[in-house]
């Protein structure tokens, strides 16, 4: 597809993952004149009329928006996220079909991936059990839209895709303590700890949960590569097909970071999912997305924004 003359929504494109998509999608060739960005203040996806507004005249919608955060969140507001990205997916995808958009990118979750997924997680293995429980609420809404999509191109011929990220990290991300994930979390507690000149952090759980991490520009590049060259039903992952412990990563960020001091494991708290690795070679067969972003540069670049702009956060 040839994305100079489509008029393209882009939903949170104002957004962390946002804003590095809509690049990516102009470097592949798109008219940033013919862009649109949505923002949820401005926006609100989860009423039918918001969403209809958004895709009226589009020929491609990206979907990025979404209600997210860590395992805290996820605890504490499972309704909220069930609710919010079933609705503002749902309605999207309906109003896109009804407004005759012609291609639907969806970015869905690794959360929608079983508990105990055999690994590198395959995207044959995504209907093979239950999410794991913390995030599963999120997890499952997510997944209704690959549902959605793929019975909307049986029944109405409806090009829509469905990509699955892995767990994403970069400048600009959520730092936030109260909904941020795991590596934005652990970069500003370590800066807290050495503003206060703390010589112990506390972390949740017992550090031996896996998890694999994209660089924010990596991820927005696979989208905008299978916006342009991707029209299968199947679901793809987007990943790096490597893992790392949480207290590998911990101790990672520490390093990079200059702190020296000692690690308490809060191991009454949940470690969530066991492990995630993604198998990546479908991505690379179908579209040839391979991520480019050494993950030590990558938390560097990452780093080094957060310091930056630290103070004007306000956390």
């Amino acid at each position: 597809m040839n994305l100079g003359e489509k008029r393209i929504l882009v939903t949170g494109g104002a957004g962390f993952l946002g804003k590095a998509v809509v690049a990516q999608l102009v470097a592949a060739g798109a008219d940033r004149d013919l862009l649109t960005v949505t923002r949820s203040r401005d926006c609100d996806l989860r009423t039918l009329e918001a969403c209809q507004r958004a895709v009226e005249g589009q020929d491609i919608v990206v979907h990025l928006a979404a209600h997210v955060g860590g395992i805290g969140l996820n605890r504490e507001k499972p309704g909220e996220l069930f609710y919010d990205n079933l609705m503002m997916g749902a309605q999207l995808i309906h109003s896109a079909l009804g407004a005759g958009v012609k291609k639907f990118v969806c970015v869905g979750t690794i959360c929608a991936y079983p508990k105990f997924t055999p690994v590198p997680f395959k995207e044959a293995d995504l209907w093979n059990g239950y999410p794991e429980e913390t995030n599963a609420p999120y997890g499952v809404a997510k997944k209704a839209l690959l549902v959605q999509l793929q019975a909307y191109r049986d029944q109405y011929g409806f090009n829509g895709i469905y990509l699955l990220p892995v767990n994403l990290y970069g400048p600009e991300d959520n730092f936030d303590p109260r909904s941020s994930h795991v590596i934005p979390a652990l970069i500003h507690k370590v800066h807290k700890a050495q503003e206060r000149g703390d010589r112990t952090i506390p972390v949740w759980g017992d550090g031996s949960p896996t998890r694999e991490f994209l660089y924010s520009q990596d991820a927005a590049r696979g989208i905008a590569i299978a916006t342009a060259h991707y029209d299968d039903p199947d679901p793809v992952n987007l990943g790096t097909g490597l893992e790392i412990s949480i207290r590998d990563l911990t101790e990672l960020i520490c390093e990079l970071m200059g702190f020296d001091g000692e690690l308490v494991w809060e191991t009454d708290q949940p470690n969530g999912q066991p492990r995630r690795c993604l198998d990546t070679t479908l991505a690379k067969e179908r579209f040839g997305f391979e991520a480019q972003v050494d993950f030590r540069t990558g938390l560097k670049n990452t780093i080094a924004w957060y310091r930056e702009h630290a103070a004007a956060l306000g956390y």
